[in-house]
């Protein structure tokens, strides 16, 4: 797999690619009752003024837009292992970044899944991230610059690369 590659999937862990695929399964089984919820909320009149059907309509589109988000992830992660070598930035990499306008100012993370925050203390960026996608296929000693959400160009030099530990 090419770096390319693997800058496309999405890196998670086992245990985080379980814990979605669980949390999907539950989603999946939750869909007939969320169905009766809103049969039920049917029968009881005018629908216009039914904020009950309203509300079980409503969590039904959260639910699904959270099944479909986890299928599109689960079908895309790599699951497994970080890389054990860090020579250039891929999802599974712990990296350190000094940003240009303030040498003293630096930042750790890991690159990958947000959906890996709750099993690190390390903050994770997403590689579709500004900063993540910009790093991406970079090496220790490259400047890099990248646009803001804000709009404003931040320019950082990659410090150090590490296999993520778990």
């Amino acid at each position: 797999m090419s770096t390319t590659d693997e800058a496309r999937a999405t890196w998670l862990t086992q245990e985080a690619f379980d814990r979605l695929k669980a949390e999907l399964e539950e989603l999946k089984a939750n869909r007939p009752v969320i169905a009766a919820e809103i049969n039920a909320r049917r029968e009881e009149g005018d629908l216009k003024e039914n904020g009950g059907y309203h509300a079980a309509k409503e969590e039904q589109g959260k639910q699904e837009g959270r099944i479909r988000q986890l299928e599109d992830l689960l079908r895309s992660a790599r699951v497994g292992e970080a890389p054990t070598t860090a020579t250039v930035v891929v999802p599974g990499t712990v990296i350190t970044v000094h940003f240009d306008d303030d040498p003293d100012d630096a930042e750790t993370f890991l690159l990958g899944s947000r959906e890996i925050s709750s099993t690190t203390d390390l903050t994770v960026y997403s590689p579709e991230s500004a900063l993540g996608a910009a790093i991406l296929d970079h090496k220790p000693g490259d400047k890099v610059s990248y646009e803001a959400p804000n709009g404003r160009t931040i320019n950082v030099t990659i410090a150090n690369l590490e296999p993520f530990a778990g």
